[in-house]
């Protein structure tokens, strides 16, 4: 597998809004909860202060988030979506018939198709690695969780177009 799949894929609009979202999480996401903890701690006993938990544990789920859109926006590669050469690839829509069943979804990064009715499923996911660089009326197969191979045909490969 080539170096350049582990590289996560965005467009210049979806690159944006998480530059927009991670600015907005780091100042006044953070000051919110901040001021949440702080109301609740003034309440009293913090061993049976369901206020406080909750407020700190959705800190420590922004603070992931922070991370990980920190990370997300340090390795990806933006620009638009890989025009369709027939060929499966990040950033592409592609239809196949999955264990029998027709699906079409986007190969790439949830944070491309963010208000989309599309599928998503990683490049790194067993699915994403089993049919990239395929081409249209080419198979392969990927082990489930269970043990169990699942059969992929890829039928149609498209230019994502948001």
């Amino acid at each position: 597998m080539s170096t350049d799949a582990q590289v996560p894929f965005l467009t210049q609009e979806a690159y944006d809004r998480l530059v927009e979202e991670l600015e907005y999480l780091s100042t006044t996401g953070r000051d919110e909860i901040a001021q949440r903890i702080e109301a609740a701690r003034e309440e009293g006993d913090l061993k049976e202060n369901g206020g406080y938990h909750a407020a700190k544990d959705e800190q420590g789920k922004q603070e992931a988030r922070i991370r990980t859109l920190q990370q997300l926006l340090k390795t990806a590669k933006v620009g638009e979506a890989p025009t369709s050469r027939g060929v499966v690839e990040p950033g592409t829509v592609v239809t196949a018939i999955v264990a029998g069943d027709e699906e079409t979804f986007l190969l790439g990064s949830r944070e491309i198709a963010a208000g989309s009715d599309l599928d998503v499923y990683s490049e790194a996911s067993p699915l994403g690695q089993a049919i990239l660089g395929l081409k249209i009326g080419e198979k392969s197969s990927y082990e489930a969780p269970n043990g169990r191979q699942i059969s992929v045909e890829i039928t149609g490969v498209e230019t994502y177009t948001g």
